[in-house]
C-alpha cells in the first residue's frame, strides 16, 4: 500500500519532493491504450493516490513500490501521443517531466504499433532524461505475426528495452530493476541527429544554449534548443537568463519556415516520425505467413455504421440483459443472506445500546436498512456492471464504440470518448461524474455532467423495473427508458447551442482487439467500484438516518400538504407518492421501498400491491419523474466537487424542471391514448 497521502488542495509535486529523500522517482508514460495502467497497477497494487496536476483538471496517479527493501515512487502520467501538442494530457506530462525531474522515465510502447509509439520515446530522448523502454504486448505482436528484436532496438535507442506483458505481470520486475539501475547511474541516451538540413538550422540554437552558465531544469544544450525551437512557454517561462537562446531560436524558426515551407513544429515532428519509422523498420520482422487473424478486420467491422450500429445494439442488449438477470439474482440472494445473518446481529447490537424506542428504530433505518440497501444495489448491479465494462474496455471494443459514435457526440457538444462516462453512468452516476474531470474544457464537463445526471443509474433502473416493469409490463418500462433517452438527446443538442464553443476532434489509433485477462478485469472493476463504495455508502447511511428520523417522529406525513398542488394537481399522483419522490434524493431506490411502506401504513396491507392504488399512468409518471428529477445526494456531492455550488444548483434545478414538465405532459397524454 502507498504511504502517499494527498488532500484535495495538496500539491503533488511538493508531496513527491518531500518523499524523495533516498527514494527514486519513476515516471510512467506512453500512448493511450498501451498497457501503462496495467503496469502501474502491477507495480503499486491498489495503494494509489489520484491527484490533479497543479493548475489543471487532468489527473496523474501516485504510488509506491518496494524492490529488494528499496522504496521507489511511481508517477503514472496521462496517456499522450506527444509531449509538444496543446492537449491537456500532453501539457501535464511534459510539465511533470520538467518539474519533477524524475530519476528515470519508463516509456511503455505497444509492440504491435512500434513506429507510432517510438515518436514519444524520441521526445523523451530529446529532453535528455534517463530512459527505459517497456516493450509491452509482445504476445499480441507475436499473435499477429510481428517479431521485435529488443536487443537491436535497445542499441538503436541507446537505452534498455525490456519486453513485458503487463496484464499478466511478465517482465514487470525486470523492467523496474532495469529502471532503478539506470536511475542510480543517471544514464541518458545519446541524442538523435536528424537530417542535415534541419540540423544546420538548429545548430546555432544549440551553440547559444551551450554558452549559458546555467540552464533551466538542468537541460542539456540540445534539449533546451529543441524546446525553444518547438515553442514551450509553459515550461520555460520568460527567464531573462535564456534571452540569448530564445533569440537564436526565433531566428531558427524563421529560417526553418523559409527553408521547409511549413511551421517549425511540423518540421521537427516530421524529422522525429522519420527516425521512428526507420528504427521500427530495422528491428521489426514480419513472420512468414503473416498474422494469425480472422478473414475480416474486426476494427472495420465494429466501426462501420452498417455493421457497427447493429453490433452496438446487440452488445448493449447483452450487457443489460446480463446485468438485470444476474444482478437481480445476486441482489435477491444478498438480501436473503443479510436478513438471515447481518440484520439480526445489527438489530441485537442496536437493542443492547439504544433499547427499543424511537432512537433504536432510527438507528435501524441507517445501520441496517441503509447499509443493506447500498450493498444490495452496489454489489449485484454496480460491481457487476463494472466487470462487464472492464471486459469491453480491455478487449478494445470501447475504443471502437467511441470512434463509431464520435460524429453523433459532436452534435451534443462532446466527442466520442465522452461516451464512456455516459455508459458508466448506467451503473452509478458517482464515478461517471468523477471521470468527466479529464475532459478538456469546462463547457464539455458541464454538458457531460448534466447528461450523466439524467442517465438512469442502476438504482433508478430498479425503480423503473419495480414500478413499471413489474406491474404494467416490460414494454412500458422500455417506454420510460426511451423517453429519458430522447430527453437526454434534446438536452445535449440544446446545451450545445446555448453554450457555443469548439469541441476537440477525436484522434485515435486503430487498436487491435485483445483477449481480456481475468485479473486485470477484476482489478479495474474493483478500483472503480471502491470509489462508489467509499463516496456513496456513507451518504446513503446518513440519508437513511434522516428518512428514519422523519418517519419515526411523524414529520414525514406533515410534508405531504405543501407538495399536493404539484404532486396531485400537476402530476396526478397520490400525495404520499410525492413524499417518496422528494426523499428519493437521499437514495433513489428508497423511493419505491418507501412508497410501499407508506401505502401500507396509510391504506392497509393490500396497498403493498402498487397497482391497487396507482393507475398505469401513475406508475409510468412516477418512474419517469424519479428518474429525471434531482440526482441522489451522492451525485450532488461529486457535482459540487467538480463544478461548485452555483453550477450544481443549475444542473439540479434543470433536472427538476424537466422532470416536472415531462411528468405533467405524460400524466395528460397517456389517458388520452387510452391508458387508465
Amino acid at each position: 500500500m502507498s504511504r502517499i497521502a494527498l488532500g484535495p488542495d495538496d500539491d503533488p509535486v511538493a508531496a513527491i519532493a518531500a518523499l524523495r529523500d533516498g527514494a527514486p522517482v519513476v515516471a510512467l508514460l506512453g500512448n493511450p491504450n498501451v498497457g501503462k495502467s496495467s503496469l502501474f497497477n502491477r507495480l503499486t497494487g491498489l495503494g494509489v493516490e489520484t491527484a490533479h496536476y497543479p493548475g489543471t483538471t487532468v489527473t496523474m496517479n501516485l504510488g509506491e513500490t518496494l524492490v529488494a527493501s528499496r522504496t521507489a515512487i511511481i508517477v503514472d502520467l496521462p496517456g499522450t501521443y506527444s509531449l509538444s501538442d496543446h492537449a491537456a494530457e500532453s501539457t501535464v506530462t511534459r510539465r511533470a517531466l520538467v518539474d519533477l525531474r524524475p530519476d528515470v522515465a519508463i516509456v511503455v510502447v505497444d509492440a504491435t504499433n512500434l513506429a507510432r509509439n517510438l515518436y514519444l520515446v524520441l521526445q523523451v530522448v530529446d529532453l535528455g532524461a534517463p530512459l527505459v523502454v517497456a516493450l509491452n504486448l509482445v504476445d499480441e505482436a507475436e499473435r499477429h505475426g510481428i517479431d521485435i528484436d529488443a536487443v537491436a532496438l535497445a542499441a538503436r535507442i541507446g537505452a534498455p528495452v525490456v519486453p513485458i506483458i503487463a496484464n499478466v505481470g511478465e517482465g514487470v520486475d525486470a523492467v523496474l530493476r532495469e529502471a532503478l539501475d539506470v536511475a542510480d547511474e543517471r544514464r541518458t541516451p545519446d541524442a538523435f541527429a536528424y537530417e542535415p538540413p534541419f540540423e544546420s538550422v538548429l545548430g546555432p540554437v544549440v551553440a547559444a544554449a551551450a554558452g549559458l552558465a546555467e540552464r533551466p531544469a538542468e537541460f542539456t544544450p540540445r534539449a533546451l534548443a529543441l524546446l525553444l525551437f518547438e515553442g514551450a512557454p509553459d515550461l520555460l517561462g520568460t527567464a531573462a537568463g535564456i534571452a540569448s537562446v530564445a533569440g537564436a531560436a526565433a531566428r531558427a524558426r524563421s529560417a526553418s519556415e523559409a527553408a521547409f515551407g511549413e511551421p517549425p513544429h511540423v518540421t521537427l515532428a516530421r524529422e522525429r516520425h522519420g527516425v521512428a519509422g526507420s528504427i521500427a523498420e530495422e528491428v521489426t520482422r514480419v513472420r512468414e505467413g503473416g498474422p494469425r487473424r480472422g478473414p475480416r478486420d474486426l476494427w472495420s467491422f465494429t466501426t462501420s455504421p452498417k455493421t457497427g450500429v447493429p453490433l452496438v445494439v446487440a452488445v448493449m442488449a447483452l450487457v443489460f440483459g446480463f446485468l438485470f438477470v444476474v444482478g437481480d439474482a445476486l441482489s435477491t440472494g444478498f438480501s436473503r443472506l443479510w436478513a438471515a445473518f447481518a440484520s439480526p446481529a445489527i438489530g441485537g447490537l442496536i437493542h443492547a445500546v439504544a433499547g427499543t424506542g424511537t432512537l433504536a428504530a432510527i438507528l435501524r433505518w441507517g445501520l441496517d436498512a441503509g447499509i443493506e440497501a447500498s450493498l444490495s444495489i452496489g454489489l449485484p448491479y454496480i460491481l457487476t456492471f463494472y466487470v462487464l465494462l472492464a471486459v469491453l474496455e480491455d478487449s478494445g471494443y470501447l475504443n471502437s464504440l467511441a470512434f463509431l459514435t464520435d460524429r453523433v457526440m459532436h452534435r451534443l457538444g462532446l466527442h466520442g470518448r465522452t461516451l464512456l462516462p455516459l455508459v458508466a453512468a448506467a451503473g452509478c452516476s458517482v464515478p461517471a461524474i468523477l471521470s468527466v474531470r479529464d475532459l478538456p474544457s469546462k463547457r464539455e464537463r458541464l454538458i457531460a455532467s448534466t447528461l450523466i445526471a439524467m442517465v438512469p443509474c442502476s438504482a433508478r433502473t430498479a425503480v423503473i423495473l419495480g414500478a413499471v416493469g413489474h406491474y404494467i409490463g416490460w414494454q412500458p418500462a422500455l417506454g420510460v427508458f426511451a423517453v429519458v433517452f430522447a430527453i437526454d438527446i434534446a438536452t445535449g443538442l440544446g446545451m450545445n447551442r446555448l453554450f457555443p464553443g469548439h469541441t476537440g476532434g477525436l484522434v485515435m489509433e486503430m487498436f487491435r482487439f485483445r483477449r481480456p485477462r481475468l485479473r486485470g478485469i477484476l482489478t479495474k472493476a474493483w478500483a472503480q467500484f471502491r470509489e462508489f463504495l467509499f463516496v456513496a455508502t456513507p451518504i446513503v447511511i446518513v440519508g437513511s438516518l434522516v428518512v428514519g428520523t422523519l418517519y419515526e417522529t411523524g414529520w414525514l406525513w406533515k410534508l405531504a400538504g405543501p407538495l399536493s398542488p404539484v404532486v396531485v394537481g400537476w402530476l396526478g399522483l397520490p400525495a404520499i407518492a410525492g413524499l417518496t419522490l422528494v426523499l428519493g434524493t437521499l437514495r433513489k431506490e428508497l423511493a419505491l421501498q418507501l412508497l410501499v411502506t407508506m401505502a401500507v401504513v396509510t391504506l392497509g396491507a393490500g396497498a403493498s400491491d402498487l397497482s391497487s392504488f396507482m393507475t398505469p399512468t401513475n406508475l409510468f409518471v412516477y418512474a419517469l419523474v424519479n428518474t429525471l428529477a434531482v440526482p441522489c445526494v451522492s451525485t450532488i456531492t461529486v457535482l459540487v466537487r467538480q463544478h461548485g455550488w452555483a453550477r450544481t444548483a443549475a444542473i439540479v434545478g434543470f433536472t427538476v424542471a424537466v422532470a416536472l414538465l415531462a411528468g405533467g405532459v405524460f400524466a395528460r397524454v397517456l389517458p388520452a391514448l387510452g391508458w387508465a
